[in-house]
């Protein structure tokens, strides 16, 4: 399992880091990314970082954000970001969101156009469920 600390404190500060990120595969085609703290524009970027770097092209992923206590409205933004890469990289995803998460999905994503489930069990079952998107073949030559 790989884990990457996002936003590190000051040198001399006490604080725990805003947000901790790790990444754990199931299997060689499935990962769930866990978020932990808060995020918001000072940490945004790290959350689209970390997010493509556990995805494989043609992989299935989960972003476990259940444990994200704030997420900034700005934060938005960035799994708007990873939905569209995930989408030109052929990666299924599903978003496993907190209550803070939540609030803001309801505001900035009222059609549901991200996936969304509750828990890891369902966010898996959603994965192995879906199916894969068709693809244009060029028979010409």
């Amino acid at each position: 399992m790989s884990t990457m600390n996002a936003a590190k404190p000051a040198p001399t500060s006490n604080h725990r880091p805003r947000a901790e990120f790790s990444a754990q595969w199931l299997s060689p085609a499935t990962a769930v990314i866990s978020v932990h703290g808060e995020l918001d524009a000072s940490n945004a970027a790290d959350l689209v970082e970390c997010g493509m770097r556990h995805s494989r092209a043609g992989a299935q992923l989960v972003l476990d954000l259940s444990t994200v206590e704030f997420f900034g409205a700005g934060c938005f933004a960035c799994l708007h970001t990873l939905n569209v890469r995930y989408a030109g990289d052929d990666v299924e995803w599903v978003l496993i969101p907190s209550a803070a998460v939540s609030r803001v999905l309801r505001i900035c994503d009222p059609a549901r156009a991200l996936p969304v489930s509750s828990e890891l069990p369902a966010a898996l079952s959603m994965l192995h469920e879906q199916p894969r998107p068709l693809q244009l073949v060029n028979t010409e030559h």
